[in-house]
């Protein structure tokens, strides 16, 4: 073998490692990303303060629910936008920054949290201003289509947005307010970024493709008729289950939403309504409870005083016989090792809050377990969907559960070598993957079983409780939650995989997609390596002049190379993204590939095509190739593009993915699902 064949072996193997290693380090399991202590408080996230012109806007964030709330301060006033209930945050703030918080302003009834709109009114005395079509129950100021907020020199215009819910509006923020267009849009849950509201959570109020057709409205006749370099705040990010495929991106601007947003693309009412309605992962039955409470208006909480009644444990065993739901709040490892029997593990270090409304049945009992700490922040975070009164909590914790000779119960934590060493030899436990079957779809340590652990319940009765199980999810955090309902659910052996499919991946194990096949083990001896295929640039042109819209074009230079010049149809997307997104192994026609030289390209190319059985072709050379033979001038920097290449029009600020005009461009895959 000649030497340049083997470096050239080795560069690809490198750079397939550094594009698996950074799509690796994407944030796309929202559950792990908001394991960190400041995801439990609300976090200023961005700011914007022009004091000379007497103006401040401030967005925040409360990572464990994804939601974004906002200060809007002029002329010593400040008004609070989809607060949390928890509202010290947006007090120190407002006293710090001089103002006076006059108003709070809600863009719907949410669903997901219990908004600080009542607490601000008793604590602020600030004014509460809602849609009139909410009919709301609490002491307000009804604003309709067209009324307007001013105070300073800024003025908030109210736009009647239904779709998500009836009640939906959006805010148009004009500074100064002469100001013809407005600086920012908050568009509660009327439009995310990457997605939209969904429609379907009105239950037998109003049908979900009746609202899906009202956003269809409120997007065509509304906010596409601001200007493309207008920015935009939504309500959520990446994790909500208001939305389907939400990005982590804070702030985004209509014109690359236009070009973007999967939704946005469909060109007609009935495609638009059929796309939103469709694959909408379940929502947590808490919500409906939360959209009334935040109609009828919260009650008011005593944040000082959060700390549930302390409960002997013969006591919390006797409320366990007759059905309290006991929620164990420590890490997994302390869980695994010993717990109260049939407890529920929901990590506090997690998205408590969601997976608490999720797992135990609104207005059922439930008793903390956890150390004092861990229990007080518990409770108080709680009151953020509504579970305001827990039964109480284990007095002197697990220890003391212990101490009193109660049923414990424990389970295995087993490392990814292990659990692959007794894959091979086939004596593996049956292995449960408890995450939703988007994330399974994309990625799997092999041929296991999908029961999402919002369906376990359900799903676990298709299994033997005298046969050994096994769960796995992303980080652990989730399959020690699903450990703990198959024990509850009365199964003999019960484990769970240590450190989850991060973990896995680390320490270098095989995977599978859900295309993958063979005898069960996650790496066969001997198997199938499936490479792209190599696509000559004359054939290229050829597809391109004959054959349009009869594939799709995936181009992963940097923006800038892909803003000087392009392929017709093409799409621009980060290496990392392409690799990471399941929406690009899906579809018949061919996905082609194209970079610079072909090398990053095929580097991607080959990884795709062990996941999928779509057929992927990779750009031979590269477009490096494809102008030199084509016998084509390559355009300068800035300068029209000739013969069938062209240099994208750009208006505004630049989208991370941007579509160049061609006669049928192929759809744009949908973001990451941000999954729960």
């Amino acid at each position: 073998m000649k030497k340049s064949r083997v470096a050239g072996y080795l560069g690809m193997g490198m750079l397939l490692a550094a594009a698996l290693a950074r799509a690796a380090s994407l944030p796309g399991d929202t559950e792990a990303a908001t394991h960190g202590d400041e995801a439990a408080s609300v976090q200023l996230i961005k700011e914007t303060e022009q004091k000379s012109a007497d103006f401040v806007f401030r967005q925040y964030n409360l990572g464990v629910l994804s939601h974004y709330s906002y200060l809007i301060g002029s002329g010593g006033e400040a008004m609070i936008v989809d607060p949390a209930r928890d509202i010290a945050r947006y007090l120190k703030d407002a006293q710090e920054l001089g103002l006076k918080i006059t108003r709070v302003y809600l863009t719907h009834s949410h669903a997901d949290f219990v908004a600080g709109h009542m607490e601000l009114a008793k604590a602020a005395g600030a004014e509460i201003i809602a849609n009139a079509a909410t009919q709301a129950g609490y002491p307000h100021k009804a604003v309709t289509n067209g009324d307007a907020i001013a105070f300073g020199r800024v003025r908030a215009m109210i736009v009647t947005t239904p779709g998500h819910t009836p009640d939906g509006t959006c805010l148009y923020v004009y500074n100064p307010a002469s100001a013809p267009n407005p600086a920012f849009v908050l568009t509660g849950d009327t439009l995310f970024i990457g997605s939209v509201g969904r429609p379907d959570l009105m239950g037998d109020a109003m049908s979900a493709a009746e609202l899906a057709e009202m956003g269809y409205h409120s997007w065509k006749d509304k906010l596409s008729k601001l200007p493309d370099d207008t920015r935009f705040f939504p309500a959520h990010g990446a994790g909500s289950l208001c939305g389907a495929h939400l990005s982590d991106k804070p702030v985004s601007t209509i014109g690359e939403q236009r070009l973007e947003n999967p939704y946005l693309q469909h060109p007609d009412r009935t495609s638009y309504i059929m796309a939103v309605i469709d694959g909408l992962p379940d929502a947590p039955q808490y919500f409906k409870h939360n959209a009334k409470m935040n109609h009828d208006g919260p009650p008011l909480v005593d944040w000082e005083k959060t700390t549930p009644a302390a409960l002997p444990p013969a006591n919390v065993a006797a409320q366990a016989q007759k059905g309290a739901w006991l929620v164990d709040v420590r890490d997994t490892g302390p869980f695994a090792a010993g717990h109260p029997a049939d407890a529920i593990n929901i990590g506090i270090r997690g998205r408590f809050e969601t997976w608490t409304g999720i797992m135990i049945p609104w207005g059922e009992p439930f008793i903390l377990i956890g150390s004092d700490g861990e229990v007080q922040e518990a409770a108080f975070r709680l009151k953020r969907i509504g579970y305001d009164a827990p039964a109480g909590y284990l007095q002197g914790g697990p220890d003391a559960w212990k101490q009193a000779n109660l049923p414990v119960g424990s389970f295995a934590l087993v490392k990814p070598k292990v659990l692959y060493q007794q894959m091979k030899a086939g004596t593996a436990p049956v292995i449960a993957d408890v995450r939703l079957p988007s994330e399974w779809m994309g990625l799997r340590i092999g041929n296991v079983l999908n029961a999402p652990l919002n369906k376990l319940f359900t799903e676990g009765k298709r299994l033997s409780k005298d046969m050994p199980v096994l769960t796995v999810c992303n980080s652990a955090y989730r399959s020690s939650m699903g450990a703990a309902v198959l024990q509850k659910m009365g199964f003999k052996t019960v484990l769970n995989m240590e450190g989850g499919s991060e973990a896995w991946i680390a320490e270098g194990l095989p995977t599978l997609s859900a295309t993958g096949s063979g005898s069960g083990q996650a790496a066969p001896a001997a198997r199938t390596v499936k490479l792209p295929e190599r696509l000559a640039a004359a054939e290229l042109k050829r597809l391109l002049m004959d054959l349009p819209g009869t594939f799709e074009i995936v181009d992963i230079r940097p923006p800038a190379g892909y803003a000087d010049f392009t392929l017709p149809g093409s799409v621009n997307a980060d290496i990392a993204e392409v690799i990471a997104n399941p929406a690009y192994l899906n579809g018949t026609v061919p996905l082609i590939i194209v970079d610079r030289d072909g090398s990053l390209a095929m580097a991607a190319g080959g990884i795709l095509s062990q996941k999928t059985q779509r057929p992927i072709k990779v750009l031979y050379g590269g477009l490096e190739a494809y102008w030199n033979e084509s016998a084509m001038p390559r355009p300068a920097a800035g300068a029209p593009a000739s013969g069938p290449a062209v240099k994208p029009a750009a208006p505004g600020p630049a989208p991370a993915r941007q579509a160049a005009p061609a006669p049928a461009a192929p759809e744009t895959p949908k973001k990451k699902s941000a999954g729960c």
